[in-house]
């Protein structure tokens, strides 16, 4: 017994436009690796915010805190801007006492989800800048 499919050529279009259709949302571009950190730094206190700039696999020390930046990537430019980074936070609460108070990943467009939780300081993800020259 032979079955005979009878479909006309735009309905096979249509079945393989659906298909690659599909398939393309699935296929992403790797993060771009960047070289230097932008964060800001709320003082609750006197309600100044203060940008830094931090190189990656390099340590920055603001007031109380001891900022070390591990990783830095950004979404490549055809896909939905985001910057992702990668760094430990310590608070130096006196010269012999330093208390890790922040690790990990932080996003740049939901400052919320990933938050630095301190009394004094609110510190979020401004950029990670990629270096265009090489």
């Amino acid at each position: 017994m032979q079955l005979k499919v009878n479909m006309s050529p735009g309905v096979l279009k249509f079945l393989f436009l659906a298909v690659f259709l599909f398939f393309s949302h699935s296929i992403k571009a790797e993060p771009i690796a960047g070289q230097t950190v932008i964060l800001q730094i709320l003082d609750k206190i006197t309600a100044k915010v203060k940008s830094l700039e931090v190189d990656v696999n390099d340590k920055v020390i603001f007031e109380s805190l001891n900022i070390e930046i591990y990783a830095c990537h950004a979404n490549p430019p055809e896909e939905t801007p985001e910057d992702f980074v990668l760094l430990k936070i310590f608070d130096n609460i006196n010269i012999e006492n330093s208390k890790l108070i922040y690790q990990g990943w932080m996003i740049s467009s939901s400052p919320a989800a990933t938050p630095l939780e301190h009394p004094i300081y609110d510190l979020w993800l401004k950029e990670c800048k990629i270096d265009t020259d090489s």
